[in-house]
């Protein structure tokens, strides 16, 4: 079971150590390592990015603190600040949902959100049922 695991974390390119900006787009569409990772990002300061960092992590941090995620969930009218990401058990805050939450908070400050494929449910079990 744990070799059929290793496969699929393969495939989906969780295992791939490269970090060359060259390296292909080629996970799943809606991810980041798939289409959706080859956006680029356009009309956003490094303040901006600050504060899409604090809000993601709000907004993985559901379980532990619901005062500052629902604050998180307001967006740029959110009431948080960089000393707000001090003294957490970083072992209870999964650090890929704080990136998947980030660019999303990125791609809504662009304007994009949600930046995914169209899905086709009738064709989702074929492999073709993406569409852009």
């Amino acid at each position: 079971m744990k070799e059929l695991w290793h496969k699929i974390e393969d495939e989906l390119g969780m295992n791939n150590v490269s970090m060359k900006r060259y390296r292909p787009y080629s996970g799943q569409p809606h991810t980041d390592t798939g289409q959706r990772g080859a956006t680029e990002v356009k009309g956003v300061t490094f303040r901006d990015l600050r504060d899409c960092y604090i809000r993601a992590f709000m907004l993985a941090s559901h379980h532990i603190n619901p005062t500052r995620y629902s604050q998180a969930l307001k967006g740029e009218d959110a009431l948080l600040c960089e000393n707000d990401l001090y003294g957490w058990d970083l072992n209870q805050i999964d650090p890929i949902a704080v990136f998947q939450n980030f660019s999303c908070e990125v791609e809504k400050l662009m304007g994009i959100y949600p930046n995914v494929p169209t899905m086709n449910p009738a064709k989702a079990g074929s492999g073709e049922g993406v569409e852009k």
